[in-house]
């Protein structure tokens, strides 16, 4: 299947307007993690997907935490996304967006000193104040989500105000249980590595919500190896 072909199965019923995107790998047991990254999982079909995902995005959504974890550079695609992103009228990389309660990132990171379009950290209020906050707005935009704690509706605002209507979360897990309880999510793309992991990894959310969101399956694709590549769509007539 061509990158344009993946493509159209990853895009079909998208609608107009703010859509939000969450992309996971998770063992079949269930952890989101195998000796605490996900590098391990999903192989290279996975990889093609991630990328082919951040190709469309308008920006890419991530908890600070997972920024750490995952250790994330700048938010910089390759050539050939680029040039297709070009090519569909897109500006040559997605916004890189960062959620954090406390604005406790680091603005010497290279996410920042090296990105190619300015990133937004999205905070509370009292984040925003701190003095890391005030460090982060020489490199950031910092925007006040919430007084004490980010509210994640106010997430989705600050994006769509800013023309971010294609937004691709990346996590991590306590994210994505405050976007699930919030009913934020529009779409979950999950990859299913076909391993057990039998540790303490973590689900891919973690919280509480008040009750469940129905999904309806779009797509489960074979890749190499086993894993399965699926595509759940928030189940509208559920809502």
């Amino acid at each position: 299947m061509s990158d344009d072909e993946l493509l159209d199965r990853y895009t079909a019923d998208v609608p107009d307007g703010p859509w939000l995107r969450v992309n996971f790998v998770a063992t079949l047991d269930g952890s989101a993690s195998a000796s605490g990254r996900t590098a391990s999982l999903g192989g290279d079909d996975d990889l093609r997907v991630f990328d082919l995902l951040r190709r469309v995005a308008d920006v890419v959504l991530v908890a600070a935490g997972t920024v750490r974890d995952e250790e994330y550079g700048p938010m910089v695609l390759h050539d050939e996304d680029v040039a297709w992103r070009r090519a569909h009228g897109m500006p040559d990389h997605p916004v890189f967006a960062i959620v954090t309660n406390s604005a406790s990132v680091d603005a010497g990171s290279r996410v920042f000193t090296e990105a190619p379009v300015r990133p937004i950290v999205l905070t509370s209020g009292s984040g925003a104040a701190s003095s890391s906050g005030q460090a982060l707005a020489s490199v950031a935009d910092v925007v006040d989500c919430g007084s004490d704690a980010v509210d994640v509706g106010a997430v989705r605002d600050a994006l769509a105000v800013r023309g971010l209507d294609r937004i691709h979360c990346e996590g991590g897990p306590s994210f994505l249980g405050a976007l699930v309880a919030a009913d934020a999510v529009d779409e979950l793309t999950l990859t299913i590595d076909p391993t057990l992991e039998g540790g303490e990894g973590p689900r891919i959310a973690t919280g509480s919500s008040p009750e469940l969101r129905r999904m309806r399956p779009a797509h489960v694709l074979l890749g190499d190896g086993g894993v399965l590549l699926t595509r759940w769509v928030r189940d509208r007539d559920e809502r």
